[in-house]
């Protein structure tokens, strides 16, 4: 049974690394909760309670950065609700068409969103881009957290 347990806290591990980049998964809760279990499996003997808690809070922030970069930074540029549903929506769609869909879907979404808003072509090419850019640095900012998360574990485990 604790092989199983141990294959799972990988496969937990493993599939919160991808969704560090890949919208559609909860990444770093993903993560936390395979880093939780590996130190559950152990007794807590060498991870503790504080260092989780602290990877915890920086899973928090990672989720919360992921769902909030496209949208402040759209709405920094003036975009409508619609073109920040969009740019959410183009970032999910844009996850079954590769790394050019994830780039892409952002954009063409906040376009679309803000055409259906009927605020006219450069307001939609200025809210495409600022959704795209939010979204990009939302991405890096969960990558750099999750990297900090892994290596926060490491480090007191071994």
């Amino acid at each position: 049974m604790t092989v199983v347990l141990w294959i799972v806290a990988a496969a937990l591990i493993a599939v919160g690394v991808a969704g560090l980049v890949l919208p559609v998964l909860p990444g770093p809760l993903l993560l936390f909760a395979g880093l939780w279990m590996a130190a559950w499996l152990e007794g807590f003997a060498h991870v503790g309670a504080a260092p989780l808690v602290f990877i915890g809070v920086l899973a928090a922030v990672a989720s919360l950065t992921d769902f909030l970069a496209g949208a402040l930074f759209a709405r920094r540029s003036g975009a409508s609700p619609s073109s920040v549903a969009g740019a959410t929506l183009g970032a999910v769609v844009g996850v079954f068409f590769g790394p050019i869909g994830l780039l892409l879907g952002p954009f063409i979404g906040a376009v679309l969103g803000e055409l259906w808003a009927r605020r006219g072509l450069p307001a939609a090419g200025r809210a495409g881009w600022s959704a795209t850019l939010g979204l990009l640095l939302g991405m890096a900012t969960k990558v750099a957290l999750g990297v900090a998360m892994v290596a926060i574990f490491l480090v007191v485990r071994f």
